[in-house]
């Protein structure tokens, strides 16, 4: 089996790992504290002192939290000057595009590869290795790094030579998502205001017009008022919205839905909810 890396071992991360593992990888790990890695050496994994020494894995994935961490990691800290030759570096977090082209652009400059794979599903799916992979760089790096795609994930859906092809379409994805659960939050409204029950309301959308994860997940947290624990924040749900947002003033055009979503989360978050699991923005709607 291959060597490989993983950096970052947030609610993600750590079922990548271990899933890895799992598969008889040999696997490095480095997260900022200890607690995560610590759990993951005891599983099999070896603890790298820090993200140069993890990154001389022949193939390395990452999963951190947003723009800033991720540019502060690998281009603002030099390390890439660090890096062997031929390294293949995996990028699995959601980041706006403009970072995605900074990083190949870096990356490609000190000789080491690199490949965006943000990928769907939360972190139930990501223990299963069942996560969908959304994968973008060059060919041969793809081709490369395809055996531990399939470890982590059931689908790998390859979407262009340049990584922010894959990192535009996980932004709006994400963008559906929220889209989806305000337009269930104002339904769910309607139905309880004329006195149905919201928990069948969602079952029969769900069983006949809406099937799928989405509408069924969301939807029955929503009927439920169930926001804790949160598979994926608030806070997390307004960043990859502002993705959305800067993307599409880049290309001039409107969102207007979007922009009606900002005053929702900005909304939820000023009333403390941002650790909520972002569903929470349903209720934001009147009852």
């Amino acid at each position: 089996m291959g060597s490989t890396a993983v950096i970052g071992l947030g609610g993600m991360g750590r079922p990548v790992a271990r899933n890895l593992l799992k598969a008889g990888h040999d696997v490095v790990v480095w997260n900022r504290s200890d607690g995560p890695a610590v759990e993951l050496v005891g599983a099999g994994a070896r603890r790298a002192a820090s993200v140069a020494e993890a990154m001389r894995a022949p193939v390395v994935f990452s999963i951190l939290s947003d723009d800033r961490a991720v540019a502060e990691t690998f281009i603002d800290s030099g390390v890439l000057a660090q890096i062997p030759d031929g390294t293949v570096h995996v990028n699995l977090a959601t980041v706006s595009t403009g970072l995605a082209r900074r990083l190949g652009a870096a990356h490609a400059e000190h000789g080491v590869g690199y490949v965006a794979a943000p990928v769907f599903g939360r972190v139930p799916v990501a223990e299963a290795g069942a996560l969908d992979v959304l994968a973008a760089g060059e060919p041969a790096l793809l081709d490369r790094v395809q055996p531990f795609f399939d470890v982590i994930g059931s689908r790998t859906w390859r979407l262009g030579d340049r990584p922010e092809q894959a990192n535009i379409v996980k932004i709006l994805g994400n963008y559906l998502i929220a889209c989806t659960i305000q337009s269930l939050g104002e339904a769910v409204s309607l139905a309880e205001g004329a006195g149905v029950d919201s928990g069948q309301f969602v079952e029969l959308l769900t069983s006949t017009l809406f099937p799928g994860a989405v509408h069924s997940g969301y939807g029955s947290m929503i009927a439920e008022r169930r926001y804790q624990p949160a598979g994926f924040t608030a806070v997390l749900g307004r960043k990859d919205l502002h993705l959305a947002l800067d993307e599409a003033t880049d290309q001039g055009i409107p969102l207007p839905i979007g922009q009606l979503l900002r005053a929702v989360f900005d909304e939820a978050i000023a009333d403390g909810r941002g650790t909520d699991d972002w569903a929470v923005i349903a209720e934001q709607q009147p009852r």
